[in-house]
């Protein structure tokens, strides 16, 4: 039995709760943060944050309208039209509207364990309508006690950390080997004498 499993059937004897999210989350249009300027540069301090796969989009010298996300205080950013969310700690603005900010409402949830379900969920849609309220929001996850909730997120942030550095390890190696492939295939092919790289 795991840590986690024995956690449950000490702490939750009856089994584990499920809420929607519209029970346990909040969220903020982003209208106020929308950026007015799209003349980005790396100079500037403040991202300007999409949901998709882009995230951050560019940096704006705005400082007017900046929502301020932190390290105590992070925020999920809900795409409402392709159901993708990204996990933002730091002070930001947006692009468009389409999109929700999201925070727990209850002090039973931790956001980061909203944010990993979210995860498992494997959500998408090609349907053009906003997805939080029309579906999203209705979904139903399991909330379990704060102490096995941060059981599962220290794990899966654990591995989230060394799935990271790993896929860093094996692209370099790649290049690496794709550097070698192309010493030796342009010798070989060259009909010359194959020396070491």
């Amino acid at each position: 039995m795991s840590k986690i499993e024995e956690m449950i059937a000490k702490l939750c004897p009856n089994g584990i709760v499920y809420k929607t999210f519209e029970d346990v989350c909040e969220y903020e249009q982003p209208g106020k943060y929308i950026v007015g300027s799209t003349n980005y540069s790396n100079d500037f301090k403040i991202p300007v944050l999409t949901a998709g796969q882009t995230f951050i989009l560019g940096y704006t010298d705005e400082t007017d309208g900046i929502y301020n996300a932190t390290k105590d205080k992070p925020v999920i950013i809900f795409d409402d039209f392709t159901g993708a969310f990204k996990w933002v700690d730091f002070p930001f603005k947006v692009k468009s509207s389409a999109m929700k900010i999201i925070i727990t409402k209850e002090n039973s949830v931790l956001l980061r364990y909203v944010f990993h379900y979210m995860g498992c969920l494997n959500f998408s849609s090609d349907e053009h309508k906003r997805l939080w309220i029309a579906t999203y929001s209705q979904f139903k996850i399991p909330v379990p006690p704060l102490k096995i909730q941060e059981e599962i997120v220290a794990l899966l942030d654990d591995y989230t950390e060394k799935t990271s550095e790993l896929i860093s390890n094996l692209e370099k190696e790649l290049i690496a080997r794709k550097k070698q492939y192309e010493f030796y295939r342009d010798q070989l092919l060259s009909f010359g004498k194959v020396s070491s790289p």
